[in-house]
């Protein structure tokens, strides 16, 4: 079963719950175990549950290497407790799972959690009022209005208009959503947030909207990882390896893992120069010819901190995922060397944070 990213939105906690679960009843291996003299089919121990789940946990997306062997027994604790798994004699319910030995199963009915359900509309039968004499024991005094001698005739008269304009009542059910009218939904909305934070009667000035594709939006808004870096579904638009290793080297300095340790004086600015050659060769700026304009009116906004922000961050929506991806690694990269106390100048002449800014 192949794992799916658990993007923001409605009932998330109960997709991430649901999706873990699904993917360890479809990955855990069940075998033959035997136990006090008795042999028990389908089954497991808690320790390879252990391993089996975190081994998933850690290549799952949206959880990812961190998480520790230790959160993995609090959730098969979990597990325990809302009959995900139970021990071999069906027992469930409290968190004593241990990392040992025991032996457990799964039990025969879904422990998927529901999704809520939205209250059906309109199949209730409207109770009408009761017309009858009020029952014995019923105080008169209580009740606010006059009393009125009404025949027949009169009854009809009044309320037969209003039953005649009482609208006959319609069920009207909700078209579903195709992929293609959410993709079209975050583009209009981004674009509408995003003249809004400009100031601008209309985008044209400085964008054309045919040129914005949807999909860049929806995949920058849902592909991320926990740090907040897009993650790229065609991996061969990703960032060659070398120069990822030399942009780690200089972000960590000088504790790099990805390279070896310099062995000459200078080893640090051939570093640099070597990831400057590399986006400068580029035949198209990382913000894209296309979106230049966007970026430029962002700068008349450097004034007002917060819009400024807002503004750069929707605009980093339109690009290209495997552009927006290489210019969050790199902006990253720069602020760290920046702040870098430990680096030596990367120039004779201009200080590495002025450097970094004019690169």
């Amino acid at each position: 079963m192949e794992p799916r990213l658990v993007g923001p939105g409605p009932y998330r906690a109960t997709r991430l719950w649901n999706e873990i679960i699904e993917l360890f009843r479809a990955e855990m291996p069940l075998r033959k175990h035997r136990c006090r003299f008795k042999s028990y089919e389908r089954c497991f121990k808690a320790s390879e549950a252990v391993d089996c789940l975190h081994e998933l946990l850690g290549s799952n997306q949206n959880f990812g290497p961190e998480v520790t062997r230790n959160q993995t027994v609090k959730l098969l604790k979990k597990f325990l407790k809302n009959h995900v798994i139970e021990d071999i004699k069906g027992r469930w319910g409290k968190e004593d799972f241990q990392d040992d030995g025991h032996l457990y199963r799964f039990p025969p009915s879904s422990p998927l959690k529901p999704y809520p359900k939205k209250p059906s509309c309109g199949r209730e039968v409207i109770k009408f009022p009761d017309w009858n004499e009020p029952k014995a024991g019923t105080s008169q005094e209580h009740i606010p209005v006059k009393s009125v001698t009404m025949n027949s005739e009169m009854w009809y008269k009044r309320h037969s208009i209003a039953i005649g304009e009482t609208p006959a009542c319609k069920l009207v059910f909700r078209r579903e959503l195709t992929q293609t009218n959410i993709e079209e939904i975050w583009k209009s909305m981004t674009l509408s947030r995003l003249q809004k934070v400009l100031g601008l009667d209309s985008l044209d000035e400085v964008l054309d909207t045919k040129l914005v594709n949807s999909k860049h939006i929806v995949q920058n808004a849902y592909n991320v990882n926990k740090q907040g870096i897009v993650t790229l579904e065609d991996k061969s638009k990703e960032l060659p390896h070398w120069i990822l290793s030399a942009m780690k080297c200089l972000a960590n300095w000088p504790s790099c893992s990805d390279l070896k340790h310099p062995t000459y004086s200078g080893f640090e600015r051939d570093v640099f120069k070597t990831i400057v050659d590399y986006f400068g060769q580029m035949k198209e700026p990382l913000l894209t010819f296309h979106f230049f304009d966007v970026f430029v009116s962002v700068l008349g906004l450097l004034q007002k901190h917060s819009k400024a922000i807002e503004a750069l961050q929707i605009s980093c929506l339109l690009l290209p995922p495997e552009n927006r991806k290489r210019l969050q690694l790199l902006v990253r990269m720069m602020a760290r060397i920046s702040f870098n106390k430990d680096l030596p100048p990367l120039s004779e002449s201009v200080r590495t944070r002025t450097l970094v800014c004019m690169v």
